[in-house]
């Protein structure tokens, strides 16, 4: 790599780069200047070709200007420099436009901004879903000669020989499984201590009801105060469950009831797996805090439709009816789960603040420096999973009932259906009513993370934005929320998303949102998916027969009968199995291998971030000693800092 005009004003002194060749070879290269260049506004990194040396890509993290009275210069780049261009860089302190001296960064981040946007497009990914990026390959992403982010492998690096070999020999069996026993010896292989406890207690009304709170989807749950008109439960259905010292009336009044509808279901086209057409569900589910501080279920509706042909299932039914209820409701929460809770709410979020940061805010953006390391990683992974997971023919069409025309109705009505405050943890669980469950982990691990991200972002914004009118008047932050409101909302104002800020306090909050959505959020949704889901009756990704209609016709024959089929258990396990795998390269929350922030005040408030997460880890692994069943998927060492699976 040849370095032409790397100063444009400055001090002699040393000059350091710091390139990571491919395979990971990293080297440290010192320059020095004996002519005094004044202030440096900008520096150029010039790479062109050298036969007969074949084309290489470099990655550059910085540049650092050491001046003789001492002064350093830091130029963040963090970028591969593809082919053979001419890279300018700027020093590294944070500016919003309004805060510019110089004519010439002006036009610089103008220029900046102008390239991306022609780089990167939107386009539709189904329509009335939040739109992505115009782009059908990781590899693209690293092509474009003016801007591109740290490179992911083109293919998901988590593949497994053992895990593939021990699936393989199953691929071609369509037929039931004939035992659970059988199920069970398939995948002793693929256990964990939380899949072995789901394994032994999957059936237990406990258990069931203490995943709405600590499971894969704890996002649901809402105190209920009164019984739906669609779900007509008489008093004396209950009586038995809740004892003679009180009533269902007593109990809604004193808030012990809760209910999980899932009415977003309703008529989502169902797939055909093996030639065989699957069936999808809508159930409703109340639940009852017991005199012990338990949350178990106490009523079951399968459809919206109440009738004859929709009876109310009760824990005072006979076992394999029961059971198959909560069967039908965990596998609404598992369709539910994948495509609203996880692929929108977080997956689709998160590209959609990604596209519209590259595309509005310059790298010397104070919210550019904030939000880019907790963006990385995304799109790429949600390439993968359009062409990959999402794609015809592949896992979703194989294994699961949303597939093939179900997942882009779902995907709709989950937009249709976000708001604001959904994706605001504390005003979730206000309109949620839950702020005083007993055993909620997910709530409490969750509210300690959003306020230690809340008072990080604070502090950011404090240090850059002196004012409301400061926030106001930026118009390139300005045109970054509106484009989220338009591209990745679709404009729908009933959803309370902002489509401007006009307060610092509205910017930490929308700013805690985005961090939080990319970080904690996805992890608390992605991370127990192998642990709650591997073993498959505990979350079927399908169902082969119709919801019942009467009662006392289930057995165990007839579970396994409605339950999926032998391959497409397997093709959802290797699935599992992969989300699972962390990369080499994990970066936990509020640890940055990336220094973007050069100034001491935004550094001092990351060391305090940092300090604040590693309280709440200790505090949750405290806890944790004296659980059976331990809750650790928003401790934050286990929290990646952007969803890079």
């Amino acid at each position: 790599m040849d370095l032409h005009d790397v100063w444009r004003m400055g001090h002699p002194g040393e000059h350091e780069y710091f390139y990571c060749a491919p395979g990971h070879q990293q080297d440290q290269f010192t320059i020095k200047s004996s002519e005094d260049l004044g202030d440096i506004l900008l520096i150029c990194l010039h790479k062109e070709p050298r036969p007969p040396f074949p084309e290489s890509s470099w990655y550059c993290s910085r540049v650092i200007v050491q001046c003789p009275v001492g002064k350093l210069y830091y130029f963040p780049c963090y970028q591969w420099i593809e082919g053979y261009q001419t890279m300018e860089l700027r020093e590294g302190t944070a500016r919003t436009a309004a805060d510019e001296t110089y004519p010439l960064l002006l036009q610089h981040r103008e220029l900046e901004l102008k390239s991306r946007r022609e780089s990167y497009r939107w386009r539709d990914f189904f329509p009335g879903t939040p739109r992505c990026i115009n782009i059908s390959s990781p590899k693209e992403l690293n092509s474009n000669n003016t801007f591109s982010l740290i490179k992911l492998s083109s293919q998901p690096p988590y593949r497994s020989t053992h895990m593939s070999s021990k699936l393989k020999i199953f691929s071609g069996c369509c037929d039931s499984w004939k035992t659970l026993d059988d199920l069970q010896r398939v995948f002793w292989f693929n256990r964990t201590p939380v899949s072995e406890y789901v394994c032994q207690h999957w059936k237990e009304d406990v258990f069931f009801g203490y995943q709405f709170l600590n499971g894969t989807n704890p996002v649901l749950i809402r105190r209920c105060s009164e019984i739906p008109a669609n779900f007509p439960l008489a008093e004396e259905m209950v009586a038995p469950i809740l004892g003679d010292s009180t009533c269902l009336q007593n109990e809604l009044q004193k808030g012990n009831i809760f209910i999980v509808d899932y009415k977003i279901l309703e008529g989502i086209p169902a797939n055909v797996i093996n030639g065989r057409q699957q069936f999808i569900a809508a159930p409703l589910c109340l639940l009852y805090r017991t005199p012990k501080d338990e949350i178990v279920p106490m009523a079951i509706q399968i459809s919206q439709i109440p009738g004859p042909d929709s009876p109310i299932f009760l824990p005072t039914d006979s076992e394999w009816d029961w059971i198959l209820a909560k069967i039908w409701v965990r596998n609404a929460d598992f369709h539910v789960h994948q495509i609203v809770s996880h692929l929108l709410r977080t997956h689709l979020c998160s590209e959609v603040f990604w596209i519209a940061t590259i595309r509005h805010l310059p790298m010397c953006h104070p919210v550019y420096k904030l939000l880019i390391p907790h963006l990385n990683n995304t799109v790429q992974v949600n390439i993968l999973a359009r062409t990959g997971l999402l794609g015809t023919g592949m896992a979703f069409d194989r294994a699961v009932a949303t597939g093939q025309g179900g997942v882009p109705v779902l995907l709709q009505r989950g937009l249709e259906n976000m708001t604001y405050s959904d994706l605001c943890l504390p005003d979730d669980l206000r309109s949620r009513n839950v702020l005083s469950l007993p055993q909620y982990y997910y709530r409490d691990d969750g509210l300690e993370v959003w306020t230690a991200i809340e008072r990080f972002v604070l502090g950011i914004v404090e240090c850059y934005f002196k004012s409301n009118t400061s926030v106001q008047n930026d118009h390139e932050l300005q045109a970054w929320v509106n484009e989220i409101y338009k591209e990745g909302f679709l404009e729908r104002k009933s959803s309370g998303i902002p489509d401007s800020l006009k307060t610092r306090l509205e910017l930490v909050e929308y700013l805690t949102m985005v961090i939080f959505t990319c970080t904690a959020q996805h992890a608390a949704i992605n991370s127990g998916q192998l642990d709650f889901c591997s073993w498959m009756p505990n979350a079927p990704a399908s169902m082969r027969s119709p919801p019942p209609r009467a009662k006392g016709l289930a057995t165990v024959e007839s579970v396994l009968e409605t339950l999926p089929d032998v391959n497409s258990t397997c093709t959802i396990i290797s699935v599992l199995w992969m989300l699972n795998r962390w990369s080499i390269d994990i970066t936990p929350l509020g640890w940055y291998s990336e220094e973007y922030f050069t100034e001491e005040e935004p550094k001092q408030c990351l060391k305090d971030f940092q300090l604040r997460v590693a309280q709440i880890a200790l505090r949750i692994e405290e806890r944790n000693r004296s659980l059976a069943l331990k809750y650790n998927y928003l401790n934050p060492k286990e929290i990646e800092n952007s969803i890079s699976i």
